[in-house]
């Protein structure tokens, strides 16, 4: 009987570990999605667009989608092209893949964190 107890408490314990991760895990992933859309990065992305850096990708490309989370409403002031809405200039830019950023005459695949952003362009993230 003793052995049956220890068990059905060890499988608890291990349960409630396990939930006990998953809600700290979930309420991680709640506050950084918070903190980032709260922010204003309007000074930031208004400098990106001044010093030319300009990001190619469509409304439907998830990895687009998750860039434009980065900068929240300030996106609005990122130079945006949308490949499907100008396919001339993608192409004339050979962007083939989404997102692409153009900075200063360099190519960068994908998604950039803000301060990879900043680091190129020497705009200051605050």
């Amino acid at each position: 009987m003793t052995y049956k107890k220890n068990r059905f408490f060890e499988r608890a314990n291990n349960n409630l570990k396990k939930t006990i991760i998953i809600l700290l895990l979930l309420s991680l992933v709640v506050l950084n999605a918070y903190s980032t859309e709260t922010k204003n990065y309007d000074e930031f992305a208004l400098c990106l667009s001044e010093n030319d850096a300009v990001i190619y990708g469509t409304e439907w490309c998830s990895h687009c989608q998750a860039q434009k989370k980065m900068f929240g409403k300030s996106f609005q002031h990122v130079t945006f092209i949308d490949c499907d809405l100008d396919i001339d200039a993608c192409i004339r830019e050979e962007v083939y893949g989404y997102p692409t950023w153009k900075i200063k005459g360099q190519e960068y695949k994908g998604a950039q964190p803000l301060e990879r952003l900043a680091s190129i362009t020497g705009c200051e993230l605050k």
